[in-house]
């Protein structure tokens, strides 16, 4: 829950800086002075690309999470058990070994969107953070499309 409640603070915090940066722009733009209409014009933007990027992360969490709601209440979710180091991150091998399972479970199913959520766990706990993104983006489509 606490990873929650930080991250609608940052959000929020982030939504009032596009607030500031647009508002700035928009000055920018009323001083009638070509080099200053001109930044004025690209701070009035920014927010709006900066909004598109928060948006389409706050809806893949959102929708992650909503995988992960739903192979709970199957009890498909993966298990951490992973060994860890003393320092609490995960053993490198351990993360290889159930990757090797995860990656061998999906291609022998690719069109079931719950062994994608698993290789996409399986990807985060082998620090691969764009694989698992493109794996939990490929559960998603899968998911939602009723594909089994």
């Amino acid at each position: 829950m606490g990873g929650k409640i930080t991250y609608f603070f940052l959000a929020t915090v982030l939504v009032i800086v596009f607030g500031v940066v647009a508002l700035e722009g928009v000055l920018l733009l009323l001083t009638g002075e070509p080099a200053a209409m001109g930044m004025g014009a690209v701070a009035f933007v920014l927010p709006f690309i900066g909004a598109w990027f928060l948006w389409h992360n706050t809806r893949f969490a959102r929708d992650a999470h909503r995988l992960a709601r739903a192979l709970e209440a199957e009890g498909g979710l993966p298990v951490d058990d992973l060994t860890r180091t003393p320092g609490g991150r995960i053993d490198r091998d351990a993360a290889d070994a159930v990757f090797a399972r995860r990656r061998a479970e999906t291609e022998e199913s690719p069109g079931d969107w719950r062994t994608w959520f698993r290789l996409a766990v399986a990807y985060h706990d082998a620090r691969d953070t764009p694989r698992a993104r493109k794996a939990m983006q490929r559960a998603i489509t899968l998911h939602d499309t009723g594909t089994r």
